[in-house]
C-alpha cells in the first residue's frame, strides 16, 4: 500500500474525529496543552479595548455597555437598574483581578469577537471553546427576554470555513453560571493560521447581553494513556529507602500515521511541562532516589510535526511519590511502680504495632497497662503512615518494686474495747478513715470503731512506690434484753411475749421453760394456769456479756364484775372498772337505763365508766349491764349501782 494512500486515510480519519467531536463537544482523544489562551489580562477596572482581535462593536470605558459596545473589567455590579447579574470577577481560577469582555449586543446581529491565530500545527486537528455568560437575569425584559444565541467559525486566512458551531440560545439562570461552548476542526495541509470569528445572531434590544472568558486552542489527537505496571496505576506512593523498579508505560490509539513520541515530566504540580532528552519511546524507566513528588506524561504529534509543542497531545499525568519515612517517636512515663499504668505513646504515623518484654504487643498508638515485675525493659513501635511507608522508635521503661506487705487481717472485739491494728513492709503509712484510729500514719494503731469498720492503708515503699491493704474490724455489740409489755389473760387462753433482743451474734431463753412452746424465741406463746413471772436472757457468744429483763403475766380465772361504784370524786372506788377484760380486747360492754336506753358502750378496751351519760353525771340507782366477751362464752348480764 503506497505512502500517498496512508496519508488520504489519515485525513479522512482526521475528518471524522473533527465532524464526531464537533457533534459531541467531546475530544474523543487526548488533548494537548493550549496553544492559545485569551483570558483578557488583568489588573485595574475597567481595562483597555481589544488589541490583537477585532470586533464590529464599539469600545467603551464605561463599567456598563450601551447597545452595540462591549467593555473590558474585572467585575460589573448594578448594570440597567440590577437587571444584569453582578459578577465579583471573572471566570478564569485564580485570576487575580482578571478581565472579561462584557457585551451589550447590537440590534443587528454582528461579529463581536474577531482574531487571527498563527503558528498552528498544519494537519492537525485542534479543539476551541470559549466561556460565555447570559448576565441577564431571568426577572428581566419580562415576558420575552432575549437570549444570546452564538455562532463560532474557524476560517482560513482566505476566508474558507474549516469548521462551525452554534450554541443555540444560552438561558438566563437565577445566579450566574458560565459556560463552555466550542468545537473541533482541522487545519488543511500547509495551513498554520485560522481566524476565529464569534458572532451574535440574535437580535438586539432587551436583552442578548453576554460576558466572554477564557477562550482556547488545544490540538487534539488519538488517546494516549500512561500508567506504572499491569493495572496502570496512575498514582504511585513509595517510600524512601525502598523505591522498587518502575517503568511509565504509554499506549497510543490510532491516527497518527507516524507518531512522535516525547516523554515529559514537571517541577510545578503540571503548571508547566519540560522535555526529557532521549525520552522518546512508549516507555520511561524511572529511576528517582530524592523525596518528592515526580510528575511525568507522554506527548504525542505526528512524525511531520515532530519539535512542535503546538501540534502535542498529551496523555494522563503519571505521579510517582517518593515519601520520606514517618517521623516515629515513641514516648512512655517511666519510671513508673509495680502495679501502677505503664503509659507509652506513638507519634508521627497513621498505625502502630508495639512490641516489649514478657511479649507483650499492642496495636494502639497510645497503650496503657498495669506495671508488673517483669514489665521493665525496652519497648519498639513500628509506626506506618497512609502511604505504606514504615519507621521505628523506642522507649525504656523502668519498673520499680512495690512495697512487701504484711498484714494481721479480720480482727473483732467487744463494743468498748479497742484492737491493735498491725502493718509492715513499707517505710511511711496511710489509714483510713481516721473515726476510730488512735494515729493514722504508723504501722500499729489502736482501733476503737463502735461499729464493724473497714480499714485500708496505703504503704510506701522506696522509690516512692506503695501498695494497699485492708482489715476488717468486728465490733461485736454487747446484748441487751427487754422482755416485752406485761400480760393479761383469762386461764385457757395463749398469749405472745414481746421480747426483744439486740447485739451481736446472741443466744436468748426464757425461765421458767413452763407453760412456754418455745422457750429459745423472742416471742414466745404461752398458756399459764396462774399468775407467772418469766426472765428473757439474752447471751453474747462472743463473750460480751450478757443482759435480763422480766415480764409478768396475770392469769384471771374468770370475769369479775363489780356491782357497785360510788363516783363522788373521793379518790375511792370512783369508776366502774372490769379489769379482766385486758385479757379479752374484743369484748363489748353495754350500760341500760331503766328506760333500756344505753347510757355507756365501749369495745376493744378497758375503759372504766364514770357514771356519766353525755357529760352529765347519772342519778343513784341500779342500772343494766350486758358483756359479750367475743370469744363463744354466754354473755354476761347483771346490775350496777351508783351510789352517790
Amino acid at each position: 500500500m503506497s505512502p500517498k494512500f496512508f496519508l488520504k486515510k489519515a485525513i479522512v480519519f482526521f475528518c471524522l474525529l473533527c465532524q464526531l467531536a464537533s457533534n459531541a463537544q467531546v475530544c474523543s482523544g487526548a488533548l494537548g496543552d493550549p496553544v492559545v489562551n485569551v483570558s483578557f489580562g488583568s489588573g485595574a477596572n475597567p481595562g483597555g479595548q481589544l488589541q490583537a482581535a477585532s470586533t464590529t462593536y464599539t469600545f467603551t470605558s464605561a463599567p456598563c455597555p450601551p447597545d452595540g459596545s462591549y467593555t473590558v473589567v474585572n467585575n460589573t455590579a448594578g448594570c440597567f437598574g440590577s437587571t444584569w447579574h453582578t459578577l465579583p470577577e471573572d471566570h478564569t481560577p485564580n485570576d487575580n483581578n482578571g478581565y472579561m469582555m462584557l457585551v451589550n449586543a447590537s440590534f443587528n446581529p454582528g461579529d463581536f469577537y474577531v482574531d487571527t491565530v498563527k503558528n498552528l500545527c498544519a494537519n492537525t486537528t485542534y479543539e476551541f471553546a470559549a466561556w460565555v455568560l447570559n448576565v441577564l437575569l431571568p426577572t428581566a425584559c419580562s415576558p420575552n427576554p432575549i437570549s444570546p444565541k452564538l455562532v463560532f467559525n474557524i476560517e482560513t486566512t482566505n476566508g474558507s470555513i474549516l469548521g462551525t458551531y452554534s450554541t443555540g440560545d444560552i438561558p438566563s439562570t437565577s445566579a450566574p453560571s458560565w459556560k463552555q461552548y466550542g468545537l473541533f476542526f482541522t487545519t488543511p495541509f500547509n495551513t498554520n493560521s485560522v481566524v476565529i470569528r464569534l458572532t451574535n445572531t440574535a437580535p438586539g434590544g432587551c436583552g442578548n447581553d453576554l460576558a466572554l472568558d477564557d477562550i482556547t486552542f488545544r490540538p487534539c489527537g488519538p488517546a494516549v494513556i500512561a500508567g506504572v505496571g499491569v493495572n496502570n496505576e496512575k498514582i504511585v506512593d513509595v517510600c524512601k529507602g525502598n523505591v522498587p523498579s518502575m517503568t511509565i508505560a504509554a499506549n497510543i490509539g490510532t491516527g497518527y500515521i507516524a507518531p512522535a513520541l516525547q516523554w515529559q515530566h514537571s517541577a510545578n504540580s503540571g503548571v508547566s511541562w519540560s522535555d526529557i532528552t532521549g525520552a522518546t519511546s512508549l516507555s520511561y524507566p524511572f529511576n528517582q532516589t530524592a523525596t518528592g513528588a515526580y510528575q511525568y506524561r507522554l506527548t504525542a504529534s505526528e512524525g511531520t510535526n515532530t519539535g512542535l509543542s503546538s501540534c502535542r497531545v498529551a496523555s494522563n499525568t503519571v505521579v510517582i511519590t517518593i515519601h520520606d519515612l514517618p517521623a516515629v517517636t515513641a514516648a512512655g512515663n517511666s519510671p513508673v511502680c509495680e502495679k501502677q499504668p505503664i503509659n507509652l505513646s506513638a507519634a508521627g504515623a497513621t498505625n502502630y504495632t508495639w512490641t516489649g518484654p514478657a511479649g507483650y504487643t499492642s496495636i494502639l498508638a497510645s497503650p496503657s497497662f498495669a506495671a508488673k515485675s517483669n514489665s521493665g525493659g525496652q519497648y519498639n513501635v513500628t509506626g506506618t503512615d497512609q502511604f505504606g511507608c514504615s519507621n521505628a522508635a523506642s522507649v525504656n521503661v523502668v519498673v520499680y518494686p512495690k512495697p512487701v506487705v504484711t498484714i494481721i487481717g479480720t480482727q473483732k472485739y467487744c463494743v468498748g474495747n479497742s484492737v491493735i491494728l498491725l502493718a509492715g513492709g513499707g517505710v511511711t503509712y496511710l489509714w483510713s478513715p481516721s473515726k476510730g484510729l488512735s494515729n493514722v500514719n504508723i504501722p500499729n494503731p489502736v482501733a476503737s470503731p463502735v461499729d464493724t469498720t473497714t480499714y485500708s492503708v496505703i504503704i510506701a515503699g522506696t522509690n516512692n512506690c506503695y501498695d494497699t491493704a485492708i482489715v476488717i474490724v468486728n465490733v461485736i455489740k454487747k446484748p441487751t434484753a427487754n422482755a416485752g409489755p406485761d400480760k393479761i389473760l383469762l386461764k385457757g387462753q395463749q398469749v405472745i411475749l414481746e421480747g426483744v433482743a439486740s447485739g451481736s451474734n446472741t443466744s436468748v431463753n426464757w425461765l421458767p421453760v413452763s407453760f412456754l412452746d418455745n422457750p429459745l424465741m423472742l416471742q414466745p406463746a404461752a398458756t399459764p394456769l396462774n399468775d407467772i413471772r418469766y426472765v428473757l436472757s439474752v447471751v453474747s457468744k462472743d463473750g460480751c456479756g450478757s443482759a435480763t429483763d422480766d415480764v409478768f403475766v396475770k392469769v384471771y380465772n374468770d370475769i369479775y364484775v363489780p356491782t357497785a361504784f360510788s363516783p363522788n370524786k373521793d379518790g375511792i372506788n370512783d369508776t366502774w372498772h372490769i379489769e379482766a377484760l385486758t385479757a379479752v380486747p374484743n369484748a363489748k360492754v353495754l350500760v341500760f337505763n331503766r328506760y333500756g336506753k344505753i347510757v355507756f358502750e365501749t369495745t376493744g378496751s378497758n375503759e372504766q365508766w364514770n357514771g356519766t351519760f353525755k357529760g352529765q353525771a347519772l342519778p343513784t340507782g341500779s342500772y343494766v349491764y350486758m358483756i359479750d366477751l367475743k370469744n363463744g362464752r354466754p354473755l354476761k348480764k347483771g346490775t350496777v349501782t351508783i351510789m352517790r
